[in-house]
This record gives structure tokens, C-alpha cells and sequence, in this order.
């Protein structure tokens, strides 16, 4: 289904990933970019939308959270996917640029590590073992499997990864190294989940890590590592293990940011609305937890009491 939703928004002409200068012109179109991984479920309520309002045109683009922010921020779309919390330094620009805007929280979402099929060493991993092969000290010291334990072959290790401008490299490398945005910088790595899931499948030396809805597209392809928690349990990433977030420390929710211009917009507010409406069955079908029906409720109030009120400070209550 992933695949599906990247195809519509190459070939589609009612999905267009490009973002020009300024915000959405006049009230019959609705901007939104950012994240890949939330991507497949905003992506999936705008094509639902449409069929209740086709005069409303809605452009999904795919430039990662943090890309996604640089639009955002300048005020050029309307809504931004994310898969991280906005940054202090962005919480900053957004003050600067006179941009106020509300965070709401569309499902949950637990990162995938995978090897090749052919590998037949790795049962599981622990989180001090992804600190040792990810953190920025591993470059030219790490390099083969042995390194990370010395009964696995001394065969060299090739990793994939989502690039740095990714809200899932950065909540990857607070909850594994410790600090978002610190790793070592010898990896393949693209905003494209595609990409890298064609990189591990092909190479029986890799080990990557991307969001879980692309590893069940392509579990056929690929080999999923649990990984042991902090309570000594190993764990796979699951619906089950992810709600209860027992698959620690790497379960996470996702977001879509509103900018309040836009929010004052009848179009933007029915979208909205109508996404969290549909967020649930959209979640469940493309792999992600839905969070429980009280959750969205309450996001639908915090947005009805966002758009009511006079402009503001920017806010990511």
C-alpha cells in the first residue's frame, strides 16, 4: 500500500509534490509536505477528501520533517507532516516569521531494523549494540560485524538509513545514541524508505532501519530484528507491542502541524476534521497504531478551540 501511495503522488495529477513560493493561493487548495512516514496516511485522507470536496485541491509533497519545516515555517503550506516534535531552533524561526500553529497527533508508529534474508546470524540486537554501530565514534571502527560481536562473521557491515532532514533519523538517534541528529556519517542513506528497503534487500551485509508500515509492504524482501528493551525482553516491533509500548525505546507518534492562518480557512478546518476522523482506518490499513477513539476526540476539540481563537504565540501544545 506504501508503494501505492508514492506511485499516486508521482503519477497522479490530483497529488503535486511541489510547493512554490507562498502560501495556498485562494481557498480551493490546501499545501501540506514533510514527513515520508506520515505521508501515507495524509496522503490517503486527502484522496478521501477530495471525493466529499472536489473543488478543494490538496498537494502532498515528501521532503522529510525537517525540510517539510523550512516550507512550513516560511509560511509556503498549510499543514506539515512530522514524525518528531518540532525543535527548539524551529519553535524559534517560527516566532521570528510570525507563525502560530497547533500539533496535532494522528497515530503511533514503531521504527523497523532489518537485515537481509540471508542473514543468518542475527537473531536480535540490543540498544547498546545499535549505539555501537550507529554512533558518530563508530565511523572506521565499526566496519564489520565482527565488531559488534565477536562470534559474527568478519564480513563488512553496509547500512541504510533515512537521510538527516528525516524526523524518523532523528527520533532514531535520540532513542539509540542518545542525541537527535548524532550519528556516524558513512551510511546510504535517503529521505526516499523505498530506497533503502531496495538497499538491505540486495545486500546480504546490511542492516537499516526505517518506519514499520515499509517493512510489512516488504516483508517478503526483508528480515526484521527485534531488538531487547530496557527490561531484558526481546521484542518485535508489532500493533500489539507498539500500543503498549513494549517495544521500547523505539515506538513513537506521529503528527501533523497546522499553521493557524490556514486553520481559519473552512477548507483546511473540514480537512482536518476529516482527517482524524478517517485516521484510525487509515492507520490500521497502511500499518500504524491508531491511538484510542478518546485521543482523537480530544484532538478534534483542541483544533476547534485553536482556529476560534485570535492569533498568538506559536504553540506546540
Amino acid at each position: 500500500m506504501v508503494k501505492k501511495f508514492f506511485a499516486l503522488v508521482l503519477f497522479s495529477g490530483l497529488f503535486i509534490a511541489s510547493c512554490g513560493s507562498g502560501g495556498s493561493e485562494g481557498n480551493n487548495e490546501i499545501k501540506i509536505d514533510g514527513s515520508s512516514t506520515v505521508f501515507p496516511i495524509t496522503e490517503a485522507a486527502a484522496e478521501e477528501f477530495r471525493k466529499e470536496a472536489p473543488n478543494v485541491r490538496v498537494t502532498v509533497g515528501v521532503s522529510g520533517t525537517g525540510g517539510g519545516f523550512q516550507k512550513f515555517l516560511r509560511g509556503e503550506t498549510d499543514i506539515n507532516n512530522a514524525s518528531r516534535e518540532i525543535k527548539p531552533s524551529e519553535v524559534k524561526t517560527a516566532k521570528e516569521n510570525g507563525i502560530d500553529y497547533l500539533r496535532l497527533s494522528v497515530a503511533f508508529d514503531g521504527l523497523a531494523v532489518v537485515v537481509n534474508p540471508e542473514n543468518d546470524w542475527v537473531d536480535h540486537l540490543t540498544v547498546e549494540e545499535l549505539k555501537t554501530i550507529w554512533e558518530p565514534s563508530a565511523q572506521g571502527e565499526v566496519t564489520k560485524w565482527s565488531d559488534i560481536r565477536d562470534e559474527w562473521p568478519d564480513k563488512e557491515l553496509h547500512l541504510f538509513g533515512p537521510g538527516v532532514a528525516s524526523g524518523t533519523y532523528d527520533y532514531f538517534t535520540e532513542a539509540i545514541v542518545g542525541e537527535s541528529g548524532a550519528s556516524r556519517g558513512d551510511f546510504t542513506a535517503s529521505e526516499d524508505d523505498n530506497v533503502l528497503v531496495q538497499g538491505v534487500s540486495t545486500d546480504d551485509s546490511a542492516l537499516g532501519f526505517f518506519g514499520l508500515a515499509y517493512y510489512e509492504e516488504n516483508m517478503n524482501k526483508l528480515k526484521l530484528v527485534p531488538i531487547e528493551n530496557e527490561n531484558g525482553k526481546v521484542v518485535k516491533p508489532t500493533l500489539e507491542t507498539v500500543s503498549n509500548n513494549t517495544y521500547s525505546p523505539l515506538s513513537r507518534p506521529l503528527f501533523i502541524y497546522v499553521r493557524k492562518e490556514a486553520a481559519q480557512r473552512d477548507n483546511v478546518q473540514k480537512f482536518v476534521n476529516f482527517y482524524l476522523d478517517k485516521a484510525p482506518m487509515f492507520s490500521k490499513q497502511i500499518g500504524y497504531v491508531p491511538m484510542p477513539d478518546s485521543a482523537y476526540k480530544a484532538q478534534k476539540q483542541k483544533f476547534k478551540t485553536f482556529h476560534s481563537q485570535p492569533d498568538s504565540t506559536a504553540s506546540a501544545k
